[in-house]
């Protein structure tokens, strides 16, 4: 599944930079965020609930900022499992300034399998979506 997305945020590019780099910050705007823990460099264990349809279940995963080119871009890799399935994917992150306002790209690949797969085969890519939009929404208020 692809996922792809635009952002504008009304601060410059150094400051979006710093905010997504915040893990005080990321572990705020993660929908469902139940735990955040750095685990090495760039590099982090989260604990996730998460709700696809009638399917409700609690995460685990890995997720680690890689390939930075501060304060132009970086990818975001990440694997997960919990009782009902898996998910994982990465992303491509790329920022680019106008104006004093920041535009973040985000173009990434996703995979889910298990129950939550089968089961929620068709809102997987909306849900997805709904909480890559609240995530940079969230992200978004705490940078400008």
């Amino acid at each position: 599944m692809k996922i792809t997305g635009s952002y504008i945020f009304d601060a410059p590019k150094e400051q979006v930079w710093k905010t997504l780099m915040s893990p005080d910050v990321l572990s705020g705007c993660i929908p469902g965020c139940q735990g955040f823990e750095p685990i090495g460099e760039d590099e982090y264990r989260v604990t996730v609930n998460i709700r696809v349809g009638p399917i409700n279940g609690r995460y685990e995963a890995k997720i680690a900022l890689t390939d930075q080119q501060a304060p132009d871009s970086y990818r975001l890799v990440a694997e997960g499992s919990g009782p009902l399935g898996f998910a994982k994917g990465t992303a491509f992150v790329a920022l680019s300034e106008e104006n004093g306002k920041t535009t973040l790209q985000v173009e990434g690949e996703a995979e889910v399998g298990g129950t939550v797969a089968r089961i929620g085969q068709r809102m997987t890519g909306s849900v997805a979506k709904t909480m890559m939009d609240k995530f940079f929404d969230c992200l978004r208020q705490s940078a400008g």
